[in-house]
C-alpha cells in the first residue's frame, strides 16, 4: 500500500473511523500491553510507529464496534494479556487485510476514475459501510431474516427494540421508507400478511405519512379485503386530500371520498 494511503488511514483513524478491521483497543483503566515492535505486518508499513499503528487500530475498533479479539487470537477479551498479535489464526484478521486493500483500491483507483469527482473528493472509510457493525448490513436485511426465521411478530419486536437502543447511534436507518421498502419486497415475494403487519407498525411511528396507508390500501385491495382497502384510502385522503390514486381506487371500489 502506498504511503499516501497510509496517511489517509491515519487521518480516518484519528477521526474515530479507520478503514477496516485489525483491532487494538485499550479499555479505560487497563494497563497497555501493546508490543513496542510489530511482527507479521503485511499491509501497513513494517516501520510504522507504535503510536500511529495504535491510532489506526483504535479507528477500526470504533468503526466496527468490536474489541481486539475480534481479529486477534488469545487473551481474555478485556486486557491485552495473552493476545497473539502476529497470529493469523482468525479468519477475521485475514479478511481484514483483504478489506484494507479493497478500500485502498476503491479510493485510489476506482473513485479516482470518476468522470466528475467532488472537491474535496469523497473517500470510503470502514465506517461508511460498517457504521458500528462488525458485519455491515441493513435494517431491512436484519428484519427480513427474522421474519423468515421466527415470524413477523418477532421482527416487529426486534424493530422496536433496535429503534430504542440504536436510533441515536446511526447503526441502522429507521426512517419511514426503509420499512416501506421491506414491505414492498415482502409483498413481491407473496408475503402480503407480513407486509401489512410491517406497514401497520410503521404507521405507529409515522402517523402523518400518506404513503403507508396508500400501500396498505393496495395490499388489502389485492387480497380482496374491500372494507379495509376503503378505510386505508380514506385515511390517505385525510392526510392528502387531492391524492389522485386514492381517489381513483375509491371510485373503483364504489366508495366516494368522505
Amino acid at each position: 500500500m502506498k504511503q499516501s494511503s497510509i496517511i489517509a488511514l491515519l487521518r480516518f483513524a484519528k477521526a474515530g473511523a479507520g478503514a477496516l478491521v485489525l483491532l487494538l483497543c485499550r479499555p479505560e483503566g487497563t494497563p497497555a500491553q501493546i508490543p513496542e515492535r510489530f511482527e507479521n505486518l503485511r499491509v501497513l508499513p513494517a516501520d510504522i510507529t507504535r503510536d500511529s499503528l495504535v491510532q489506526i487500530m483504535r479507528g477500526f475498533s470504533f468503526a466496527l464496534g468490536v474489541r481486539c479479539q475480534y481479529c486477534h487470537t488469545g487473551g481474555d477479551g478485556i486486557s491485552f494479556a495473552g493476545v497473539s498479535f502476529p497470529s493469523d489464526e482468525k479468519p477475521a484478521k485475514r479478511n481484514a487485510r483483504f478489506m484494507i486493500r479493497m478500500v485502498d483500491s476503491l479510493n485510489r483507483t476506482v473513485l479516482a476514475a470518476l468522470p466528475v469527482r467532488s472537491d474535496p473528493p469523497v473517500a470510503i472509510q470502514c465506517v461508511t459501510c460498517h457504521r458500528g457493525l462488525a458485519k455491515p448490513t441493513t435494517l431491512e436485511a436484519v428484519l427480513a431474516t427474522t421474519i423468515g426465521r421466527a415470524g413477523v411478530d418477532s421482527a416487529i419486536n426486534q424493530f422496536k427494540a433496535l429503534r430504542q437502543s440504536e436510533a441515536l447511534a446511526g447503526t441502522y436507518d429507521f426512517r419511514e421508507w426503509r420499512i416501506n421498502e421491506l414491505a414492498r419486497h415482502l409483498a413481491t415475494d407473496g408475503k402480503t400478511a407480513e407486509a401489512i403487519a410491517m406497514l401497520e407498525m410503521n404507521a405507529e411511528f409515522n402517523p402523518r405519512s400518506s404513503s403507508i396507508p396508500l400501500m396498505l390500501g393496495e395490499l388489502h385491495r389485492q387480497r380482496g379485503e374491500r372494507d379495509k382497502a376503503i378505510q386505508s384510502y380514506q385515511r390517505v385522503l385525510e392526510l392528502e386530500p387531492n391524492n389522485p390514486q386514492a381517489r381513483q381506487r375509491l371510485a373503483e371500489l364504489g366508495s366516494p371520498p368522505r
